[in-house]
């Protein structure tokens, strides 16, 4: 579901047979190795101090210091135990986009904000922060932004919703970005879009561009300025999606797989990208498939 790099290089994957570190020579199921039971893993982030956050699907957030995993549940205040994405702010406050609201754990606390405090979904998907500090939220029912140096409070008057050109909000918005050179990118069941703030502000500029794609659940940007998008149409029998590079010009076709999720680059640059049927990582040229 999931695939990231640590600090100190370890390829780290989210399953749904647990967690699995690949030092580069072998993969180790951290979590049996811990005797912990086996979980769906859906998301993870590393913190600035170097922990590592794992959120599952029913069993809370996990964090890992390296040594050992401290669990965190709706008993501890999580307003759900379903952790979709994750995300540490500026401000060290690590934010959880769950099945049933946003979470917001400042080290000591949980607090919790649905469609009541002005979100426009609780299911949610995605959440960025842009370079001026911004945060941005996917959800299923569109896309909101808030500043998190302004508390969002209950009058849900610090939740913006952001809409497309014609005044509608997006739809099962799956991922968000933010590029190197300050777009905003959308993935959602509508399409791919590409917001750019500085349009309004340019005579006759667009501010919102739509890409003719199916949709986009994933999106993921390297170092060389290419994004890398997961999409396309899924067919219940047959759930097919489809890796594709664009470099600013044009949209390649990679490859084609069973349910590409996660997508990420290592150090050395290549690409990694987890689908249903194992990881892949992709050197520019050619795959190598790990199951």
């Amino acid at each position: 579901r999931n695939v990231l790099q640590d600090k100190k290089g370890n390829i780290w994957l989210a399953s749904w047979e647990g967690v699995i570190r690949y030092d580069g020579k072998f993969f180790t199921n951290v979590t049996l190795k811990e005797g912990l039971r086996q979980f769906h893993v859906f998301s993870m982030v590393e913190d600035k101090i170097g922990n590592i956050w794992f959120g599952t699907i029913g069993g809370g957030v996990y964090r890992y210091d390296g040594a050992s995993f401290k669990n965190f549940t709706t008993t501890d205040g999580l307003v759900s135990n379903d952790a979709l994405c994750m995300l540490e702010d500026q401000f060290g406050n690590i934010w959880f986009g769950t099945s049933d609201g946003a979470s917001r754990y400042d080290g000591t606390t949980f607090t919790n904000y649905t469609t009541q405090d002005g979100l426009s979904g609780n299911s949610i998907y995605s959440i960025v922060q842009d370079k001026a500090g911004k945060l941005w939220f996917g959800t299923d029912g569109g896309v909101n932004c808030c500043n998190p140096s302004i508390s969002p409070t209950s009058d849900g008057k610090s939740f913006t919703n952001f809409t497309n050109e014609k005044g509608l909000p997006f739809y099962r918005v799956r991922s968000i970005i933010e590029d190197k050179i300050g777009n905003i990118w959308i993935g959602s069941a509508d399409a791919l879009c590409r917001y750019d703030p500085s349009a309004s502000l340019q005579t006759g500029g667009k501010s919102l561009t739509n890409f003719a794609m199916i949709t986009t659940s994933y999106i993921f940007e390297d170092k060389k300025g290419n994004l890398w998008l997961s999409g396309g149409k899924i067919n219940v029998k047959s759930p097919d999606m489809t890796l594709t590079k664009y470099d600013g010009k044009s949209f390649a076709k990679i490859r084609s797989d069973y349910q590409i999720f996660g997508i990420t680059e290592d150090r050395d640059g290549n690409i990694w990208f987890g689908t249903a049927n194992g990881v892949c990582r992709y050197d520019g040229k050619s795959f190598t498939k790990f199951q």
